[in-house]
């Protein structure tokens, strides 16, 4: 993975403190609502009361990923999972079309993990399946929501999706991330894009065949 080189000012000095400020702002002022959500989730769904797993940083960096469990323990008879459609609760789907189970990465951001705009943080196993194109979205923090997630979230294909994040590593700006922030506020609102149009969050991403690489260079 190559270096990456800051577009200018705003994200070399100026989007890292932002990101700061901006999450330890949102954690105090959304302290109600996370601490209703946490009661809730408790009661509901039991515990634990946080879904966290590790997903990949800036440059592969694999952290801890925080949020509001919405699925309930069930298994088949050999002991494995459910699919994800079987396990979500009614609840769990709420928590899920208003965005509040992804409340807790704001301590993400807080620490460092992650920055309020950029590529959203994937599976570790899609590491092995990127190409060198979409391996680039892993050059800047992953966000909180970012370019992919105004443009049809969940319901748009990979290709579109890491072409969206490549688009934002290239040109990081501070006029462009806040336009991003205000479009997920209406996103969210609206309740666009939650699901594919085959699953309820996003479809396993297997990777990009040698032929479709081929037709897309």
């Amino acid at each position: 993975m190559k270096e990456h080189k800051p577009y200018g000012i705003y994200e070399k000095y100026v989007k890292r403190p932002q990101d700061f400020i901006l999450s330890l702002g949102a954690a105090v002022a959304l302290s109600p609502v996370i601490l209703t959500t946490a009661v809730l989730v408790k009661k509901k769904l039991g515990s634990p009361v946080f879904f966290t797993q590790d997903r990949p940083g800036k440059d592969g960096k694999i952290f801890k990923l925080y949020k509001f469990r919405t699925m309930i323990d069930a298994y088949d008879e050999n002991g494995v999972p459910l699919i994800d459609e079987l396990r979500i609760t009614p609840f769990g789907q709420k928590l899920r079309s208003a965005s509040l189970d992804e409340l807790p990465e704001l301590f993400n951001i807080i620490k460092g993990d992650m920055s309020v705009v950029g590529p959203r943080p994937l599976l570790v196993q899609y590491l092995e399946r990127y190409n060198d194109f979409q391996a680039r979205r892993m050059e800047v923090r992953p966000g909180f929501t970012g370019l992919a997630q105004v443009h049809g979230r969940n319901a748009t294909t990979w290709d579109d999706r890491f072409a969206w994040d490549v688009k934002y590593v290239d040109k990081i700006t501070f006029l462009g991330d806040w336009k991003i922030i205000f479009d997920t506020l209406r996103v969210v609102l609206k309740k666009e894009g939650i699901s594919s149009d085959t699953s309820i969050s996003m479809e396993e991403f297997m990777g990009t065949s040698a032929d479709a690489e081929r037709k897309s260079s």
